[in-house]
């Protein structure tokens, strides 16, 4: 794990430059959902009967459910991607898996905003989703933008999602900062061209993350707190 101090610094160095934006994840970097999502795959599965192990759910993490769907060998093969990941959606119940903020999310979001970085949300999941998700975190009126699965037409691994974010915050991604819990996000933030990349170790040891290319690895989003933040706590 890299030190937290050295991280925040490097974090806040890089948002202090000209052109400078934050650019995060949501499920697993934001909120720790990801055991939320699992839920829902595994609920969805036997409902059909289908006996799916968990390895094979958690190649769904940080990447859209169609383009897995399509990837994958399993069960539902010749089904229709596209209607497979909508029956996994109205599986998801936020009432019985409850997700929760990872600590230093809203901070991080809302801090960053006060001193007038721009911030997007890059997110494989719905935009329904990332709005009930920032509502939760309560930052939803603090002008985030939101890239998410309707908005690139190729998902995370592929770079898509990060250049448009970036693109839509007036960014080059070289001055961007970004987090990601999987190596899927982490390689589109990279092929894209961010600059600093962080993962977050939620879902994957940080040995995992380094290795997938992660300039350095925290447990939570703490050391993305900028410093006026920190100081009032």
């Amino acid at each position: 794990m890299t030190r937290g101090y050295d991280v925040a610094g490097r974090v806040s160095a890089a948002l202090a430059a000209p052109g400078a934006a934050l650019l995060l994840d949501l499920d697993g970097t934001l909120v720790d959902s990801e055991a939320t999502h699992r839920a829902a795959f595994h609920r969805y599965f036997r409902s059909r009967g289908w006996q799916v192990d968990d390895a094979t759910v958690r190649a769904f993490a940080g990447r859209r459910g169609t383009e897995v769907f399509a990837e994958l060998d399993g069960p539902w093969a010749g089904e229709d991607p596209h209607q497979l990941t909508l029956a996994v959606l109205d599986s998801l119940d936020v009432t019985l898996d409850p997700p929760a903020p990872v600590p230093g999310a809203a901070r991080a979001v809302a801090g960053w905003r006060e001193a007038g970085v721009p911030v997007a949300v890059v997110t494989s999941a719905r935009r329904s989703w990332a709005r009930d998700a920032l509502a939760m975190l309560g930052v939803a009126d603090l002008g985030v933008e939101l890239v998410t699965a309707e908005d690139t037409a190729a998902g995370k691994p592929d770079p898509a999602p990060y250049r448009h974010a970036a693109h839509l915050l007036g960014a080059d991604p070289a001055a961007c900062v970004a987090a990601e819990d999987t190596p899927a996000g982490l390689a589109s933030a990279l092929a894209a061209g961010v600059g600093l990349v962080v993962g977050v170790t939620t879902s994957h040891p940080g040995e995992v993350l380094r290795a997938a290319g992660a300039h350095a690895a925290v447990a939570d989003l703490e050391p993305l707190v900028p410093p006026a933040q920190r100081s009032r706590r």
